[in-house]
């Protein structure tokens, strides 16, 4: 049985710790966890693990999030998976910093990485790990901020909850989507 788990963020220096890259960062996290490291592939970086004999592929995208679609779309008809065995990681401000949220399918809400994989899967049921970064923010403030780095409060609280993200991708490959959201959202 094999998976894609697509981390959204954004390639370069200045993207880097910003918190619309957390889907980077928990593929790092599990990767590193995993002792398995990326390659350059087309479209991203993808790295491969094994884990209760499934093979799941791990992929960030180099394609920027406004046409992560472009790499989603790509890789499932590469690896030939059907989009239950897609898991989306994002960041999402509707969620209070730090809440984890498991959905099967749902809308992009304003988030421009989930429209293109919309529009290029031609639907929005594929599941999704939303990662809560808060919305601490003034009216037109929302591109700085999901664009700006997490305080250092915030990056002290960040190793828990991406563990939890890390256990939640792991069950979602092993248990499936429904008893994952059964177990770990709140």
């Amino acid at each position: 049985m094999k998976y894609l788990i697509v981390g959204l963020g954004n390639i370069g220096a200045e993207y880097e710790l910003t918190r619309h890259n957390i889907g980077f960062l928990v593929l790092d996290r599990l990767a590193e966890k995993q002792k398995t490291t990326f390659s350059t592939v087309r479209y991203g970086e993808q790295a491969l693990l094994k884990h209760k004999g499934r093979s799941i592929y791990l992929l960030k995208p180099s394609t920027y999030m406004n046409l992560s679609g472009k790499a989603v779309s790509y890789w499932l008809t590469r690896l030939k998976l059907p989009k239950e065995q897609l898991l989306v990681v994002l960041d999402d401000i509707a969620l209070p910093f730090g809440v984890l949220r498991m959905r099967p399918k749902g809308s992009a809400a304003g988030h421009n990485g989930l429209k293109n994989i919309e529009q290029l899967l031609g639907t929005h049921q594929y599941p999704r790990l939303r990662f809560g970064i808060g919305n601490n923010f003034h009216p037109g403030q929302q591109v700085d901020y999901v664009l700006s780095r997490f305080t250092p409060e915030e990056f002290a609280q960040l190793p828990p909850v991406m563990d939890k993200a890390v256990e939640m991708m792991l069950a979602f490959c092993t248990i499936g989507i429904q008893r994952t959201m059964n177990q770990y959202n709140g």
